[in-house]
C-alpha cells in the first residue's frame, strides 16, 4: 500500500483499509431492502441517491458474527456502485511501510465466500482484494 491514501475502516473489532480510489462516499446506514436467494453476505438493496445498491456485509464476509452495521462505505465496482456495511470509519490516512508490513488481505484466500463474490462480481472482488487488515498494535 506504500504511502497511498487509504480509508479506515472497522469492521467489528478489527480495523480495514482500503484504497481511497476505490471510495464514492461513506453515509449512515440507509433501511434495507432483502433479496430473494443472495448470498449470506448480502444484506439486500439499500436506494442510495434514487438509486438502488446492493449492501454487502464485510463482516459475514469476514465470518465474523454480531458486527454491528453503524456506517455504508460506497464503492465503484466498475462502474456500479455497491455498499460496504461496516462497523465505523475512522478516516483517511495515508500508510507507509513503515505502519504496515505486508499486511494481511482482507479476504483470506480459504474465504468460501470469494468463490461466491467471484461468481457473482468480479468487480467487487477485485477491490475488496485491494483491501487489507491493519494488523493490532500497527498505528494508521
Amino acid at each position: 500500500m506504500g504511502g497511498d491514501q487509504v480509508l479506515i475502516m472497522t469492521v467489528g473489532a478489527r480495523r480495514c483499509a482500503l484504497p481511497v480510489a476505490h471510495v464514492i462516499e461513506t453515509m449512515r446506514p440507509l433501511p434495507i431492502e432483502p433479496v430473494a436467494a443472495a448470498p449470506a453476505f448480502v444484506l439486500g438493496v439499500a436506494v442510495v441517491r434514487g438509486a438502488p445498491v446492493p449492501v454487502v456485509d464485510l463482516a459475514a464476509m469476514q465470518g465474523l458474527d454480531g458486527a454491528e452495521v453503524g456506517r455504508f462505505v460506497t464503492v465503484d465496482a466498475g462502474g456500479r456502485t455497491v455498499a460496504l456495511a461496516v462497523s465505523g470509519v475512522v478516516g483517511v490516512r495515508p500508510l507507509d511501510g513503515v505502519a504496515l508490513h505486508d499486511p494481511p488481505p482482507l479476504l483470506a484466500e480459504e474465504n468460501p465466500a470469494i468463490e461466491v463474490l467471484g461468481t457473482l462480481d468480479g468487480a467487487l472482488l477485485a477491490v475488496l482484494r485491494a483491501a487489507r487488515v491493519i494488523p493490532a498494535g500497527a498505528r494508521p
